[in-house]
This record gives structure tokens, sequence and C-alpha cells, in this order.
């Protein structure tokens, strides 16, 4: 059997234009020849749909759809991913994959197992279907599954369990060769824990198994492609490219092929690519964003760069009092580095001046402090969002994953943007990847090493008192991101954290704390780029009013005398 792959990148609800993806793709495989074409998880209307699919019409157009794609398959059989209306169900629809051969649909397979952790919400809107599918193409038995089906959650940070075995259900159903329709979204390393699930299961079951994926990014979520074919060995017969579509004949056999790969590499690439579709799909050429010569806007810049031209990146600079010449110097060094569109310098002082001034009168002393500081970062909030109006780009936000975990960010400051693009990237990690940046600007496509030395080497800094870094504030970065990275991306709580005996107790309580009371500026931020097992953001809908002392030794470290409700620690970057 010759069976090609159509690895697409959708836009979620443009039907005819994801239809035309896919009808493209078949004169492609009708031109290698193939007997079939698999293509992605519901890629009709794209992934994730979300409460799209409530909306009059959309699911109905999406079977229109089906039956166009059905018309133009002559000989070659297309099996292609969709939503389709339930009429008699608990649920209104069902999540579906249709066999198209001959201008009609010869067999409709519904998938079974539903997500409803993390980002998945599909046990919301979908029907599961109650039957396995194996058809006959090219004389070849085929057994149809869809993305959960075959992972069970298995590829995810998910307590999550299932009584249904689709892929033994199907094996047993007498199959050649195991087909998966997928739309799973990239986390750092996940593509290697897939593929050895894969490998495991091909080696178990005796069979072949080929899984399609998407690639591209919708919102937050990024897919990084890389479909793969693994033998009845378990070894890799063929994987095809990640962060591009791709429409290509694969080999089911032969080939042993590594999956292998830089992390830093496939973060880099993962919000590069995150970047350019958000901007691209909602019709954005240009972004804004600040340039304070530190470590964030640095990297920030470089992605966008990268994702969009250097050319279409606008930089602004916005010294206040305590901006040192380093800083601004470090920051035209980025400009000239990656060849940026013109970058203003936009001194605050006068506006700063004006407000502090207002403030003062009413306020007095109260006016000083954590107030004065943010008052500098709205300000700069205002001028970004100016020039985002006058020029129709797009404000990028570009604090990290450890400052807004902890609140160390300015509401309508410098959280105002579009998209966060580090906002799932942890301060250590930053670092990394601009060293990395630096190491492998060619790669990155960059003519010369992106970052200053200087954005790298100097301690960072908000610079909105005298003398100001980070830790004044927040431990030091290597201790919080342990913090944040044991709280948020693997739910540990602060009692197990804080009994690590190379953590301070007091200080793992203050900063879980502080996590906890940043919920309310979380549920106002912008879009966080999913690049971890638990991103900031539809992933973690947490109360933003709760007082939950579970996993929390208040009584020995006195954090239960404390006002819970207090708001004021506003901390700011």
């Amino acid at each position: 059997m010759k069976l090609a792959i159509a690895q697409l990148n959708p836009t979620i609800g443009d039907v005819r234009g994801n239809t035309d993806l896919v009808l493209d793709a078949i004169d492609k495989a009708k031109a290698e020849g193939a007997d079939l074409l698999i293509t992605p998880e519901l890629v009709i209307v794209g992934y994730p749909p979300r409460d799209l699919l409530f909306r009059n019409g959309v699911v109905e157009a999406c079977e229109n759809a089906v039956k166009l794609i059905a018309d133009q398959t002559g000989d070659m059989h297309v099996i292609v991913g969709h939503p389709r209306r339930c009429s008699n169900g608990e649920k209104p629809f069902y999540n579906s994959a249709s066999v198209c051969n001959n201008g009609r649909v010869i067999t409709v397979y519904d998938k079974r197992l539903f997500p409803g952790y993390d980002v998945f919400d599909e046990d919301r809107y979908f029907q599961a279907g109650d039957k396995t599918c194996v058809v006959e193409i090219a004389g070849k038995r085929i057994g149809l599954l869809i993305c959960e089906d075959l992972w069970r959650a298995q590829d995810a940070l998910a307590e999550r369990s299932y009584e249904l075995e689709p892929v033994k259900e199907t094996i047993d159903a007498g199959c050649d060769l195991i087909l998966s329709l997928n739309a799973t979204p990239f986390v750092v390393g996940k593509c290697q824990k897939r593929v050895k699930l894969m490998q495991s299961a091909a080696r178990s079951i005796g069979k072949p198994i080929v899984a399609v994926h998407q690639v591209g990014a919708n919102d937050d979520l990024i897919f990084d492609g890389r479909s793969v074919v693994v033998g009845a060995d378990g070894e890799i017969a063929d994987m095809l490219p990640a962060w591009e579509s791709c429409v290509r004949r694969v080999e089911i056999t032969g080939k042993s092929i590594s999956v292998n790969q830089d992390p830093m590499h496939e973060l880099y690439n993962a919000l590069v690519l995150g970047v350019h579709d958000y901007c691209h799909k909602t019709g954005n050429k240009r972004v804004v964003l600040g340039l304070s010569g530190g470590i964030d806007s640095a990297v920030a810049a470089s992605i966008a760069a990268a994702a969009l031209g250097p050319e279409n990146v606008t930089g602004v600079l916005m010294p206040s009092r305590y901006s040192s010449t380093g800083s601004i110097e470090d920051a035209r060094a980025l400009e000239a580095n990656l060849g940026l569109a013109k970058c203003p310098q936009l001194p605050i002082e006068s506006v700063h001046h004006a407000i502090e001034a207002v403030l003062q009168e009413h306020l007095h002393d109260q006016a000083a402090g954590i107030t004065d500081e943010n008052v500098q970062s709205r300000v700069r909030g205002i001028l970004l969002m100016g020039f985002s109006n006058a020029s129709s780009g797009l404000v990028l936000a570009t604090g990290n994953k450890s400052e807004i975990a902890t609140g160390y960010t300015t509401l309508y400051g410098d959280m105002c943007g579009a998209i966060f693009v580090i906002g799932d990237v942890v301060k250590t990690r930053v670092f990394e990847l601009a060293r990395w940046m630096n190491e492998n600007y060619d790669e990155c496509g960059f003519d010369k090493p992106p970052i200053p030395d200087g954005s790298i080497t100097k301690p960072p800094s908000a610079e909105l008192r005298p003398n100001q870094t980070d830790q004044d504030t927040l431990p030091e970065y290597e201790v919080l991101d342990e913090i944040v990275q044991r709280y948020i991306e693997q739910e540990q709580s602060a009692d197990q954290i804080a009994a690590l005996p190379h953590l301070d107790t007091d200080l793992v309580l203050k900063t879980t704390r502080m996590i906890d009371l940043a919920q309310y500026k979380r549920d106002q931020a912008a879009i966080v780029l999913k690049v971890t097992p638990r991103a900031f953001g539809r992933g973690r809908p947490m109360p933003v009013v709760m007082n939950c002392d579970v996993g929390v030794r208040s009584q020995e470290s006195g954090v239960r005398g404390e006002k819970r409700g207090d708001r004021s620690v506003e901390c700011q970057q």
C-alpha cells in the first residue's frame, strides 16, 4: 500500500481555507501515486475549535466540506478529520474520521476517548463513539484511531485512566496497520515521549502504527508536526519534518530514524512558530515591544524578528530617570544585531513627573514606593499601545514565567499585549535560551549572535528605583524557578516543596503564597504560548478568590495571621 501523510496547518474556523489545504494535499498525493492519504484530527475546522462548534452552521459547513472532498478523491482513499453532529447522544457532536473514496464516504470512525485535563475540553463537546473501525484499502486492513484513543493520556502529565483500550480492541478486530489522526499540542520533549509510546505499542501488537500530526499554532497552543511511522519491529520507519506543513508519501518499513533533539532547539522553533502563526492568522504583519536592554525583551525581540522579519519589529526604548546607560546601550546593540526597524527612544521622565506630582498632591508619602514604580511601568504600557494603534502592530508582552508566577509584573503596564512570547519559560531557561541562540545564531537565521553580552551578564533589574535588582524582591532565580516548576508544572504542594532539605521553608511558603495571590493578575493577562506541561492560561483555571491552606504549614510559618486577601503584593517589572 502506498501511504501519504498530509501534515497540515489549519486555521480554526476557516472551513473553506482548510478544505483547500486538504484538496491541495489530495493533488500532491495523487501525483506521488498514493493509494491512501491521511489528514490530522479535526483538520476541517482546526484544532482546538472550542465553543466555535456551537455557532450556527459551523459543523454543517464541515460536513458539507467532507462531501466536497469525497467528490475529489477518485480512486485514492482519503481519511479526513472533522466534527459532525450527533442527534441522539448526551453531547451534540462527534469527533470523526471519514474514509472517502470515489465520490462517497464509505465509513466513519468516531473518537472514543476524550481528554478533559490541562488545555483539553473535548468532553464538553463530543459524544464518544461506540465501535472500532477497520477498513480494507489496497488489500490491507486499516484500523482507525483518533489521538487520545492511541495515547490514553500516557503522553501527558495527567492522572487519567480509561477503561477502554481502543488499540487492543482494534487489533482484536483484525487489522494489518493502525492509523491515528492527531492534534497533539507541543511541549518540550513530548515528541520523544510519544514516539517511545508508539514504539512500545507497535512491538507489543506486532503491527505498524502511523500517527499524523497537525502543525502550526492556534492561540496559545503550538503543534510541532513530526508525523511518524513506526514499523512492526518498533523502529521509526519514517518521519515528516518539524515546524512545517508537508504532504509526502511515507515508508512503513526499512528505515531507523532518531528523534533526539536539543530542548533549546525545540523551544526556540516552537516560540518562533507561535509568534508567526498568531500574527499571520490574525492578519497582523507587525509587532511592537519595549526594549529595556534586559534579557527578556532581548529574547522576545529576537524571536519576533525570526518569526516576522526584523523589518516588521519595532522596539521602543523608554528610559526613566533610573535607567542605566548600559541598558540603553544594550538595547541599541540588540537593535543593530537584529537589524530591527528604527527603534524610537521615548524618555518617560516628563510623563512620570506629571503623574507623580498629581498623585503626591493627594496621596503624599503613599505616592512613593510601589505606587511610583508601577506608574512608570504603566506609562510605558500607554506608549506601547499608542505605537500599536498608530502602526497596526500588535504589542508583545515580554515577561517570563517566573515573573508571571509571582506577580512580579504590572497590570496595565508591562503585562499589556497580545501574547506573552516567553510567558511559559522560567528565567533561568530564558538565559539558557539566549546563550543557545548566540551559539547557534546561523541556525536561527541571524547574521550574528543577537543577544548583547551585557543583557546576559548584568544582574536582572526592573530599574524602577535606584540600584534595584530583581533579587531585592524575589529569591535567587535558581531557587525561585525550582519552586515555580515544582508548584506549577509538577503540582507539588507547598509542604512537599518545603520539605526538601536544600530549600528554606519560610521562603517556599512565602513564594507559593505570592503565586496564589497573583492569580488575579494572570486572569487578566495576555495569551501565554504553551511550551511546558503546565502553562498559565486555559490549562490552569485556578480561582482568583480562594483561601486554601491545604498543603501549607501556615501555623508554623505565620502566614495564617496575614491578610490573605491583601493585593498589595504587586511587584513589578
